[in-house]
């Protein structure tokens, strides 16, 4: 399955500005299994191992640069490299109405942490070919992860007129997702989503989000996805 959608988005996470910008959609499966229920939340993903209400298998995520000279609210702090994260996902459907998912990833470039995110999701076919769907999220991240982004050692300190600031891992966001999605045929779906965050822990102490910024992180966006099969010989 391959596709895009567009997103309003935060600039960066902490920020309380958005900005509009595309997404990929990308996803594998083995050939025969059914085409389950994807969340706008999840990153590219192979299933290799698939029993149908069971997916396993890797995963990506990639994270911009975040650039301080772009945002007046990070002037004097050091810039941060794009990011890779790279890992595993699991899926599990207990029923057909209801998924729970994990993707924890390993971080490489702009941050060297492991990143998990938790999502549930209530499927609801409601009529024709849409379908609506919610539920709770949850992200814990290691210090490693969280410090590039959150942290203010003391020669940023200084030049930014904000305390100093050690961001630790841990509880990093809580929220809650929904999505419409309406199939047009075997191959097309079309699709329109939100997402609400609230940044937790460090994350929401730093002075970057209390003096500069906002914990609330909400996405709003639309997209479409198409899928088709490959024959590999």
């Amino acid at each position: 399955m391959i596709g895009a959608s567009g997103a309003s988005r935060p600039d960066f996470e902490g920020t309380n500005h958005s900005k509009f910008a595309p997404v990929p959609i990308f996803a594998i499966r083995r050939p025969g299994t059914v085409d389950q229920f994807r969340s706008p939340r999840d990153n590219a993903s192979i299933a290799i191992v698939d029993f149908g209400d069971f997916r396993a298998g890797p995963v990506g995520k990639f994270v911009t640069s975040r650039k301080a000279s772009r945002y007046s609210e990070l002037n004097g702090l050091a810039d941060v490299s794009a990011a890779f994260e790279l890992g595993g996902f699991v899926e599990y459907f207990p029923v057909d109405w209801f998924r729970v998912r994990n993707e924890t990833r390993q971080g490489l470039g702009g941050h060297h942490g492991i990143v998990s995110d938790f999502s549930a999701d209530f499927i609801v076919p409601v009529f024709g070919g849409f379908t609506v769907s919610a539920g709770p999220r949850f992200t814990v991240e290691t210090a490693k992860a969280v410090s590039p982004y959150f942290s203010i050692d003391t020669v940023h300190a200084m030049a930014t007129g904000l305390p100093v600031f050690d961001a630790k891992g841990g509880a990093h966001s809580a929220g809650v997702g929904a999505q419409l999605s309406y199939r047009i045929n075997p191959k097309w779906e079309v699709h329109s989503y939100v997402e609400y965050d609230r940044l937790l822990g460090d994350a929401s102490k730093s002075p970057i989000v209390t003096v500069r910024g906002s914990a609330n992180q909400t996405t709003f966006g639309v997209g479409a996805s198409y899928s088709f099969d490959v024959k590999v010989r």
